[in-house]
């Protein structure tokens, strides 16, 4: 790789860790309801795809089952989620968002339109289309 490359890819690296860490500093700074972006993905993924074992809520996140027991704790507690026995497999458990769920997360989409519009209002369709493709194929190589 030549040099030009190279310090290049590192700005590009460095630009990345910097929007990471400024999407979740503005997400803390603007989250009025308590949950963090995982839990959030939890309520979003549950609305969208019915009841999830934990197993398949782990592998949609990216952590393990243990960080999904984390996760739901929270949800759980707050009436947001339910546990309920698989039908096909009572040793196994699915997840089904509740009403209140529903809820709070109709809440959230609003916090995050204002965030999204915040940090990327700027962007025009056809960047954001191109940011999607460039981060889709670094994704997929």
């Amino acid at each position: 790789m030549d040099q030009k490359r190279r310090e290049n890819l590192v700005a590009l690296f460095d630009s990345i860790s910097a929007l990471e860490r400024k999407v979740a500093n503005e997400w803390n700074n603007h989250n009025q309801l308590g949950f963090s972006k995982s839990h959030i993905l939890i309520l979003e993924y549950l609305a969208s795809e019915g009841p999830k074992r934990p197993s398949a809520i782990a592998e949609r996140l990216k952590v393990t089952t243990g960080g999904v027991t984390v996760l739901t704790t929270k949800l759980l507690k707050a009436g947001f989620i339910e546990r309920t026995p698989s039908e096909n497999d009572r040793r196994a458990a699915q997840i089904s968002i509740t009403e209140e769920g529903l809820e709070i997360l109709k809440q959230s989409r609003s916090q995050i339109d204002t965030l999204i519009n915040h940090l990327f209002g700027m962007l025009s369709e056809e960047e954001i289309k191109t940011l999607h493709t460039i981060f889709k194929k670094c994704v997929e190589s």
